[in-house]
């Protein structure tokens, strides 16, 4: 497929650990948005992770244990949030993009050859052994020559990268820890799903591209940060029956500006738990056949 880069797993030792414990610690608060802000009271999804660090690092094998807080999480959107129900961005629903995710995306972005590319969306998916991401096409985006970058972390899953039609039928790969796509070009408009998502291939609770923490000596000016034993700890639980995926966009050109009626769609709402809306992997609860 013209324009479909795939990247196994080249982060260095540790560095996945940053990424994941920002999708969970830092990521979630406000004033990013979240699928839990639709149906809690704002002080109760102020602090995710400190609410569900106990219960998580507790955690057993038993099924009938009460989820955390961090474990119903399904999306978080960050920069320009993403309209469920509209489907579009618009110029008044706002917040700064995180400056360490900027940083990695526009390095990966410009080694594939895509020199200036903006990070300014970011949807992030919190998948369970259980969740599944429906066919769908990412064209929200007002310019679709930048691409759409694609980062993977924890358990495994099959991704589905289709045609230009729903109907064409679709190749299937898997994606594991670390793994990145690059969907630019012709590929940036095909369909794709996440049907399943699988135990990683090696039998362990964690794939072992997680076991190392990062090297004590950083090089000056990175952006990664160590985390505490007691932080991992807590991700390391979590990842044991999750996927997290970050999807990062560059929502406009250079200079180009919203037309008039995407800043009149306010903030918006996104699906609710149950809804089969089919971007929604993060809602979608559904029992395996």
């Amino acid at each position: 497929w013209s324009g479909f880069i795939f990247i196994p797993n080249p982060f260095l030792p540790g560095c996945q650990r940053h990424w994941v414990k920002q999708c969970l610690k830092l990521y979630p608060q406000k004033p990013n948005v979240c699928n839990l802000d639709l149906h809690m009271a704002p002080e109760k999804t102020i602090d995710l992770w400190g609410q569900s660090k106990e219960q998580l690092r507790r955690k057993g094998s038993s099924k009938g244990e009460p989820r955390s807080l961090l474990e119903k999480l399904r999306w978080v959107t960050l920069g320009y949030h993403y309209n469920w129900d509209t489907k579009k961005y618009s110029a008044n629903h706002h917040t700064p993009f995180p400056s360490d995710l900027a940083f990695l995306s526009e390095q990966v972005a410009a080694a594939c050859g895509f020199r200036g590319f903006q990070a300014q969306a970011g949807i992030l998916n919190y998948y369970h052994f259980d969740s599944s991401l429906g066919i769908h096409v990412d064209e929200s985006e007002l310019d679709h020559s930048r691409p759409l970058l694609s980062f993977s972390f924890g358990q495994s899953s099959i991704f589905l990268l289709g045609g230009l039609k729903r109907e064409e039928a679709p190749t299937a790969m898997f994606m594991h820890s670390g793994d990145i796509m690059v969907m630019s070009g012709f590929s940036r408009l095909l369909y794709h799903a996440v049907p399943r998502v699988l135990p990683n291939p090696e039998g362990t609770a964690l794939p072992s591209c997680l076991d190392q923490a990062l090297s004590s000596d950083l090089p000056v000016g990175s952006v990664m940060e160590h985390s505490s034993d007691e932080d991992w700890q807590v991700c390391a639980k979590y990842l044991q029956s999750s996927r997290i995926n970050m999807t990062i966009r560059q929502v406009l050109a250079e200079g180009q500006k919203f037309p008039e009626e995407y800043g009149t769609n306010g903030k918006g709402q996104a699906p609710s738990e149950n809804s089969h809306h089919q971007e929604n992997s993060r809602a979608k609860r559904h029992k395996p056949n």
